[in-house]
């Protein structure tokens, strides 16, 4: 039997999302990262507004076309895919970016809207799914009128302190969102 000890457990998850609110990945998606594939089947990856996990994968696209990997699905919609992401799986959406992991080294990058390029986003998809998980909680605390700077300052000591990867880049999805929430946008 194969074991794995996560920080992120099916449970915190299923908390933050309800049952409902979760993806699991297929096992048989094992590349040679093996930790990734393992956290998505068994804990997998939550599907919320913030985060809209992977598409179906069938429908609507042909028979045929692996609309896992980011350089079959760019080559379907006619748009350039940088050529060391083409074998990277799409996870879904975090806002407006599209989210893939390399299978490989288990990072995970974000392909910001109207950008021609990508960013690191987290050292793994754990990272990514502890983050959803303080997020949610951040949601959550918004909706009960908290101090949106508190929650925000929160929500990047907390996440930060797991992994810095998120807010490294001013243009991260992360930093984005929470210079909106900040600014009373949402």
């Amino acid at each position: 039997m194969f074991r794995v000890n996560f920080s992120v457990t099916p449970g915190q998850l299923v908390q933050a999302y309800g049952l409902g609110g979760i993806v699991y990945f297929p096992r048989s998606a094992a590349g040679p990262d093996s930790r990734s594939a393992a956290f998505l089947s068994l804990v997998g990856i939550p599907h919320s507004e913030a985060f809209t996990a992977r598409e179906d994968v069938e429908d609507p696209y042909p028979a045929g076309l692996d609309a896992i990997t980011l350089g079959s699905r760019f080559d379907h919609y006619g748009m350039p895919c940088p050529a060391e992401s083409r074998s990277w799986w799409m996870l879904g959406y975090l806002f407006t970016s599209l989210i893939a992991l390399d299978p490989t080294s288990g990072k995970v990058y974000a392909f910001p809207e109207g950008s021609d390029s990508h960013l690191p986003l987290h050292r793994d998809v754990e990272s990514l799914v502890y983050a959803l998980v303080e997020f949610r909680k951040l949601e959550i605390g918004h909706d009960n009128d908290v101090d949106p700077e508190d929650l925000s300052a929160r929500f990047k000591e907390t996440v930060g302190a797991f992994d810095p990867t998120p807010f490294a880049d001013e243009d991260s999805p992360w930093n984005l969102s929470l210079e909106e929430l900040e600014h009373g946008i949402w």
